[in-house]
C-alpha cells in the first residue's frame, strides 16, 4: 500500500474539515474563472475527505452494499475562484439523523467566503433504499457535531 501523506486529506479542526485546494486548468472556463458545476467537485473532495479523517470510509460502506448519496443541496456562489488560486474547502456538520446528515460547506480564498452550500446526504442500500447510519458512522459523526460551534 502506498504511502499517502496526512496532509492530502486535510484536517479535522474544531470547527470541522479543511481542505486545501489548487484551482487547475481543467477546472475554469473560457475566461479562467471557475466553471460553475466545478465547484460540486471542490466540495465532494471536502466531504469525502472528512468521512475519511472521521474513519468513514466509501470502501467499507460498499463492502456493506451501503453508499452515501446527496439528496438535497443549497449552493451560493458568492465570488468567482481563479486559475492556480489555492482555495480551502470547510466541512462542518448541522445535523445528524436516523439515515442522513446534512453538512454546511464553504469553499474560501484567504478570508473570503467564494461558495457556501449545505448539503444533505442519505445513506442508501444497493437497491436505492434508505438505511440507517452504522453505529461507527454516527458516533463519528456525533462527536465532530458536538466539537462544531
Amino acid at each position: 500500500m502506498l504511502d499517502v501523506p496526512a496532509e492530502l486529506s486535510g484536517r479535522l479542526t474544531a470547527e470541522g474539515h479543511i481542505l486545501h485546494q489548487r484551482v487547475y486548468f481543467e477546472d475554469t472556463d473560457f475566461s479562467g474563472l471557475v466553471y460553475h458545476a466545478r465547484y460540486l467537485h471542490f466540495l465532494e473532495r471536502g466531504r469525502s475527505d472528512f468521512l475519511r479523517l472521521l474513519g468513514v470510509h466509501h470502501h467499507e460502506l460498499a463492502t456493506d452494499g451501503l453508499a452515501f448519496a446527496v439528496r438535497r443541496m443549497t449552493i451560493e456562489f458568492e465570488k468567482p475562484a481563479r486559475i492556480d488560486d489555492i482555495v480551502t474547502v470547510l466541512t462542518r456538520p448541522e445535523k445528524v439523523g436516523g439515515a442522513r446528515v446534512t453538512l454546511a460547506q464553504e469553499l474560501r480564498s484567504g478570508d473570503a467566503i467564494l461558495v457556501k452550500a449545505v448539503v444533505e446526504a442519505a445513506l442508501l442500500t444497493a437497491e436505492g433504499r434508505p438505511a440507517r447510519l452504522p453505529g461507527k458512522v454516527r458516533e463519528a459523526l456525533s462527536a465532530s457535531f458536538k466539537q462544531s460551534p
